[in-house]
């Protein structure tokens, strides 16, 4: 029954950019950060960062509120490959408020299928997202 609840609507403008955003020809690591908009109940755009390694994506997340990140990231296979997975990042802190992670928690699976996207993560300190954490989870 908990598959059902969604808090918050999604921006139809989000909608576009997560469109745009899956379809861009940039060969570089990008993410869009996307948070909830407690007032209008609706999921927006909090940043879009481009040419951002793992580190820079970390110290652009708040320590104390959720965000949603779709993150396209360079991956260099072993046998000299590359490719361009995108990965749907939830970081839920610990501390922050009960009513930001149930508004955040409750629409997470309505973003998930709007953004079409299928390696899903969730991280509940800033610290976990790393550029060997990333890497570990992608090659499973």
């Amino acid at each position: 029954m908990a598959e059902n609840v969604r808090v918050c609507d999604i921006d139809p403008e989000l909608k576009e950019q997560l469109r745009q955003f899956r379809f861009r020809k940039d060969q570089n690591n990008a993410a869009l950060i996307m948070k909830v908009d407690k007032d209008h109940h609706t999921i927006c755009v909090d940043e879009v960062l481009e040419h951002v390694g793992v580190d820079e994506l970390r110290e652009a997340l708040p320590e104390r509120q959720p965000r949603y990140i779709v993150y396209s990231y360079r991956l260099e296979h072993d046998d000299g490959r590359i490719s361009f997975p995108m990965v749907f990042i939830f970081s839920t802190p610990r501390d922050c408020k009960p009513e930001l992670q149930m508004m955040y928690a409750g629409t997470k699976l309505a973003l998930v299928k709007e953004a079409e996207l299928t390696k899903v993560f969730e991280i509940r300190e800033l610290e976990e997202l790393t550029e060997d954490w990333l890497q570990e989870k992608l090659k499973r």
